[in-house]
C-alpha cells in the first residue's frame, strides 16, 4: 500500500515537473496576477462578462484576474497567445462561440482549439439579439425579410469579426431567408454600433449585453433573440424562430488555459467559477446583461466545446462561408 501511494505522488510531481509547474507552485495558486485574454475589444459583450468575472475571481483569490483584449481575426490572436502562453495558470483565454466557429470557418488556423486547450469552467449561455438602425421601416423580422427582398445588396450587416456568433448568426439568417445582405466586420461589436446608429450599416446580430442596452436607450430596433424561445428577461422580444423555422444561435461563454496546465490548478479555477455561479450577486449581475449561468466540470465544458464546433462546422458548410 505505502509504495502504490509513493508510486501515486511520485506520478503526479512528475507531471506537474513537465508541465513546468512545482507541486508547491500548485498548491499556492495563483500567486500573482493572471493574465484572462479576450479576443475583442473594450467595450462589447464578451468584455463586460469577463470583467464582471474577472473583478468576483480578484476578490476571491486575493490575486488580480486582470482583463487583457487581443481583438482580431475572429478572436483567434487571443486565442493563440493564450494556446503558446507557458501552461502554468497564469494565461487564461475567454472562451466563446468564436473558437468553435473558428475552427472551420477559418483553413490555416496554426492551431487545433480542442487539442491545444485545456477547458477549465463553463460561465454561461447567451443569446444574441437582432438590432437594426432606426432609420429603417420596418419593426417586424418578417417585415425585414420584405424589406431585404424588395432592396437585395442594399442592406450591410455588422459583425464583431469574422467567425464570430455575430458574423454566423447572420450569415445563417441569410441562408435560411435567402436576404442577400453584405458582411462588415468591425474589431469588436462596440466599435460598429456608431455606424448602425447612423444606418451606415443597418444591423447587428450582436451578443445580448450590448444589443439590449442600445435597444433599451432607444438608439437602435430589437427584432428577435436567436434563441429558439423567447428569453429569459427580455420576453416582449421574440424569438426569430417564430418567423423563420429552425432559426438558432446560443452562445456559451467559459475558461480554457493551455494544454498541459496542471490539473489541480484547472480544479481550483473550476471550483471557483462554480462557487462564483452561487452568488446571488454575481448572477444578478449577469442577469442584467441576460447571461444564464451554467456552471460545468472541466470535462463537461470540454465536452460542450466539441460539441459546439461540430454544430457550427454544418452551419459554416450550410452557409458556404470561410475565411483563409
Amino acid at each position: 500500500m505505502i509504495a502504490c501511494w509513493r508510486a501515486a505522488l511520485t506520478s503526479a510531481v512528475c507531471v506537474l515537473w513537465l508541465a513546468g509547474v512545482s507541486p508547491t507552485a500548485a498548491a499556492d495558486y495563483p500567486s500573482k496576477p493572471v493574465r484572462w485574454l479576450i479576443g475583442f475589444a473594450a467595450g462589447g459583450p464578451v468584455d463586460i462578462v469577463a470583467r464582471i468575472m474577472s473583478q468576483w475571481l480578484s476578490d476571491h483569490f486575493g490575486q488580480q484576474f486582470i482583463v487583457e483584449n487581443r481583438a482580431g481575426s475572429g478572436g483567434n490572436i487571443a486565442a493563440a497567445a493564450a494556446i503558446n502562453a507557458p501552461p502554468d495558470g497564469y494565461t487564461l483565454l475567454f472562451v466563446a462561440p468564436n473558437n468553435a466557429i473558428s475552427a472551420s470557418l477559418y483553413k490555416k488556423l496554426p492551431y487545433d482549439f480542442i487539442r491545444d486547450t485545456a477547458p477549465v469552467a463553463s460561465i454561461m449561455q447567451l443569446t444574441n439579439m437582432m438590432v437594426i438602425s432606426n432609420a429603417m421601416p420596418v419593426k417586424t423580422v418578417q417585415e425585414f425579410i420584405d424589406y431585404c427582398k424588395a432592396n437585395p445588396g442594399k442592406i450591410s450587416y455588422a459583425s464583431s469579426g469574422n467567425g464570430t456568433s455575430v458574423h454566423m448568426s447572420a450569415e445563417l439568417f441569410k441562408a435560411l431567408t435567402k436576404c442577400d445582405m453584405q458582411h462588415v466586420p468591425y474589431r469588436g461589436s462596440a466599435i460598429a454600433f456608431p455606424d448602425i446608429i447612423s444606418d451606415k450599416v443597418q444591423l447587428i446580430f450582436d451578443n445580448l449585453p450590448s444589443a439590449l442596452e442600445q435597444a433599451r436607450g432607444g438608439t437602435v430596433r430589437a427584432l428577435g433573440v436567436t434563441s429558439p424561445q423567447r428569453w429569459p428577461g427580455v420576453m416582449d422580444v421574440p424569438a426569430i424562430a417564430e418567423t423563420v423555422p429552425g432559426f438558432e444561435s446560443v452562445g456559451f461563454y467559459g475558461i480554457s488555459a493551455p494544454r498541459g496546465t496542471p490539473p489541480e490548478i484547472v480544479a481550483t479555477l473550476n471550483k471557483a467559477v462554480d462557487l462564483a455561479l452561487k452568488d446571488p450577486k454575481l448572477i444578478a449581475r449577469l442577469g442584467e446583461v441576460g447571461g444564464l449561468p451554467k456552471p460545468m466540470t472541466p470535462d463537461e465544458f470540454g465536452k460542450l466545446i466539441t460539441a459546439e464546433t461540430e454544430k457550427w462546422r454544418k452551419v459554416v458548410e450550410f452557409a458556404g462561408v470561410s475565411v483563409d
